[in-house]
């Protein structure tokens, strides 16, 4: 089985926070939907032995393209590729992008499943991001969307400079009364060269705190699970039945395939990216040329993916798998660099399987990347 993201590199807004590849200006969309239509039909040939079980709609902000728009793209897949039956068929949108008559739409179209990007149900919080919608239009959409679907995942920030912890169990609590099945939760991140990294430095925004994100994290990962939710990934909680289908593809190293400008595909031996600029791409395309980048990923790259993904995610990593696919070596080294770790509470081993700790979970990513092997021979 295998996924394929279709990028649709537009927003409203920018969002202080986001490093992801957008542009608010909507001048291109046409000239460019063109070219995610051709680049699926150029790239068919890579997925001709494979069956399509995701098909994810990100962004930037998929929610700005019109149902005719997504239908276009949506039936170009199932022309082009081999689609399983009932594929999980996301769309990411914006609270302020889900009126009434789209969810209508949507829910008459082949989407089965809608990522909201909340963010907060606080003003305070949504200004100071510089969300394009409101805490009332959050509230809104979201009574809107479960009256018409059953698998929605809600999008909710911790560690906001100025959030308090009573604040950020009210956001959860909100999230849990509308009875979503799904919540991904991320502690802000400031990235370099954003909106937000510069409001920081000049002091107009309070720096986050890592103290602070960690403690609300554990709120988090307590509430959810009291509420009946699997926290199977760092950032993701999921109902049973309920876990992101194309989000486990990737933490679980099946192909996809990423269309559109910036978007990223891999193949289980290479991964490839696409141009990080619209016009570029759209030259490109236009060309029946592909303007992506690629690499072929050693052992060693493998390895640390897979290390990597697996401490993020509740099926761990598996030492036999280790031994199996890259030697005595790799998996001789994990166990002696996780030792420390395991004498610390922060990982630990059952069913032949490396493990974090709740205690380690929200380092899981810096505890990876001590495991990771370099220039192994």
């Amino acid at each position: 089985m295998a996924g394929i993201y279709i990028h649709i590199p537009f927003c409203k807004q920018a969002c202080y926070y986001c490093d992801f590849h957008f542009s608010t200006s909507l001048k291109k969309k046409d000239e460019l939907l063109q070219c995610l239509v051709k680049e699926l039909e150029l790239r068919k040939e890579e997925f001709e032995n494979q069956t399509v079980e995701t098909i994810y709609f990100g962004g930037g902000t998929p929610s700005l393209l019109s149902i005719n728009e997504l239908r276009l793209l949506i039936e170009t897949v199932y022309k082009n590729f081999k689609v399983c039956n009932n594929p999980e068929i996301t769309l990411e949108a914006n609270p302020d992008d889900l009126s009434k008559n789209l969810i209508v739409q949507l829910s008459e179209s082949p989407v089965n499943r809608l990522s909201i990007g909340v963010q907060s149900f606080f003003q305070r919080d949504l200004k100071l991001m510089n969300r394009a919608h409101n805490a009332e239009e959050a509230k809104a959409c979201l009574r809107g969307a479960t009256s018409y679907f059953e698998n929605i995942s809600i999008d909710l920030i911790y560690g906001i400079p100025g959030l308090s912890h009573e604040e950020w169990v009210g956001n959860i609590e909100t999230a849990l009364a509308f009875n979503v099945p799904h919540i991904s939760c991320y502690a802000l991140t400031v990235e370099p060269k954003t909106a937000l990294d510069s409001l920081i430095k000049k002091g107009i925004i309070e720096n986050v705190d890592d103290d602070l994100a960690q403690l609300q994290f554990e709120i988090l990962v307590e509430k959810l699970e009291e509420s009946g939710f699997i926290h199977y990934e760092l950032s993701n909680f999921g109902k049973p039945n309920y876990f992101s289908k194309n989000n486990s593809a990737y933490w679980q190293g099946k192909p996809y395939l990423g269309i559109g400008p910036s978007a990223h595909s891999f193949d289980g031996n290479h991964r490839s990216w696409n141009v990080r600029n619209n016009s570029k791409y759209i030259k490109g395309i236009e060309q029946n040329i592909l303007p992506m980048e690629r690499e072929t990923l050693s052992v060693t790259d493998k390895y640390n993916e897979y290390v990597m993904t697996g401490l993020r995610t509740i099926w761990g990593v598996s030492i036999k798998k280790i031994e199996e696919e890259f030697g005595e070596n790799y998996k001789k080294y994990l166990i002696k660099q996780s030792r420390i770790y395991i004498n610390q509470d922060l990982l630990y081993i059952e069913d032949n399987k490396l493990l974090t700790t709740k205690k380690g979970k929200f380092l899981s990513d810096g505890i990876a990347s001590s495991l990771f092997k370099i220039n192994l021979t």
